[in-house]
């Protein structure tokens, strides 16, 4: 366990050496990961770090520094590094801490650490790893390779303090397992994965589940082929319509907003999607990876509408944005163990609707099912979208034949007016999560 007395005394020390205001991270975790490719073991990870991290401001001249040295020496240079480098900062009319009205945490069980992620001993990892990778190969005789299973774990606690009062710390823990199979038929090689992750090991899934899920998802690109351009819908299957919500994130983030570098910058209160969409960032949700007591900032997570049935609510925000843009910060503040923070997202997700995807998929007369994305050719300044995909192609309502070697392209403005009912399949896999997606019309770019 962390001792809280480190970090306030690390404050301490700051604050006696001139800094009229210090934040102080301190962190450690056991990580695990053990992969196995071709029934055999290729890598084994098990490692432990602990770290502190200072961030002081000397008036508005800001300095960082971090250690893994936890001693009372290394503490001391940690803070005579932070005040240093201070000295010789430009001064930011803008740094500073939340108000202390503004700071403060969740009570209660937020789910966020299991203690069966550190029961399991090496040897059930390793075997869990590899019982996935086998029931891949048992699934289909196309399976011929892999490109391996793992297992990873992690469990630390994080201690956030502050000169202002604030002093709070949480444990997490998570555990993932996955496969990535290779199929072959004639003249045809394709990929593809699937993968489960939870707080608790209890809660993921079956290693024949996760090998069989990889290995259909992999046969059935096989034979894949070019389609003529054309217009048509697309569908996005939820681990494809995430990263389209990892863009809307980088448009209502903070510091594009500030820096006008989003094509979302100025429209609050205006519509900017369809009414079938409503987008919420909550860092409160028991059990999830994007839920935590508090923000790296100390401000307590709450739960923000982003988009409320297509019109924009809210940016997100940390201190530092939300003085720049005269708002309220939106308890968003991220970092790593120390630095400035950035503007980071709790649980990201786009409401679910009421229709299957069977059903979405039923509805669309001729349309491309994406299952991959490929390349980042995304301007958030502008909202330009345009990356290469990988899916199956429907025809009457059902899917026809594997396609690859095409771009989709549209606008973000308009792919978000385009949203038509959500699915009703909304997962948590990670923190940021979406249903199933239908894209009125994109041009597809092939033959």
């Amino acid at each position: 366990m962390i001792d809280p007395e480190l970090a306030t005394e690390t404050i301490r020390l700051a604050l006696d050496r001139g800094a009229t205001d210090a934040e102080c991270t301190l962190a450690e975790g056991e990580e695990f990961s053990a992969l196995v490719r071709m029934r055999s073991l290729e890598t084994l990870k098990d490692a432990g770090s602990r770290a502190a991290g200072l961030r002081v401001l000397v008036g508005q001249r800001v300095g960082s520094s971090y250690t893994s040295d936890l001693s009372a020496e290394g503490i001391r240079k940690l803070v005579d590094s932070a005040i240093e480098l201070a000295a010789i900062s430009s001064e930011d009319p803008h740094a500073g801490l939340p108000d202390p009205s503004e700071l403060g945490k969740l009570t209660g069980d937020l789910q966020l650490f299991s203690a069966d992620v550190n029961t399991l001993d090496t040897g059930y990892r390793i075997e869990q790893a590899r019982q996935t990778e086998e029931a891949a190969f048992a699934t289909d005789p196309r399976i011929t390779n892999s490109e391996g299973a793992s297992f990873s774990a992690y469990s630390g606690e994080r201690l956030f303090a502050n000169s202002r009062g604030f002093l709070g710390s949480y444990r997490t823990s998570s555990c993932s397992l996955s496969a990535t199979p290779v199929a072959r038929e004639g003249e045809f090689m394709e990929r593809d994965y699937w993968y489960s992750s939870a707080r608790s090991y209890s809660r993921i899934e079956s290693p024949a589940h996760i090998g069989r899920r990889a290995a259909e998802r992999t046969v059935r690109r096989l034979g894949a082929r070019k389609v003529a351009t054309q217009k048509v819908p697309v569908i996005f299957d939820p681990q494809t319509a995430r990263s389209l919500l990892g863009n809307i994130f980088d448009a209502v983030e903070g510091d594009a907003i500030y820096r006008q570098a989003s094509f979302l910058a100025g429209k609050l209160g205006e519509r900017v999607a369809s009414e079938n969409v409503t987008i919420i960032d909550d860092g409160t949700l028991p059990g999830l990876f994007g839920t935590s007591p508090f923000d790296d900032e100390g401000v307590p997570s709450r739960r923000t509408v982003v988009i409320d049935r297509g019109v924009l609510r809210s940016y997100l925000l940390n201190t530092y944005t939300a003085l720049k843009l005269a708002m309220k910060t939106t308890g968003n503040a991220a970092r790593g163990i120390t630095g400035n923070t950035g503007v980071g997202h709790g649980n990201l997700f786009l409401e679910k609707g009421e229709r299957s995807p069977d059903e979405l998929v039923r509805g669309i007369r001729k349309g491309l099912y994406v299952t991959e994305l490929i390349g980042s050719g995304v301007n958030i300044v502008t909202g330009d979208y345009s990356r290469g995909a990988a899916g199956q192609w429907i025809e009457n309502g059902e899917f026809a034949y594997p396609v690859s070697e095409i771009t989709i392209a549209s606008t973000l403005r308009r792919m978000l007016m385009d949203i038509e009912s959500p699915g009703s399949d909304l997962e948590f896999r990670s923190s940021v999560a979406s249903p199933t997606l239908v894209i009125r019309e994109m041009t597809i770019s092939g033959q």
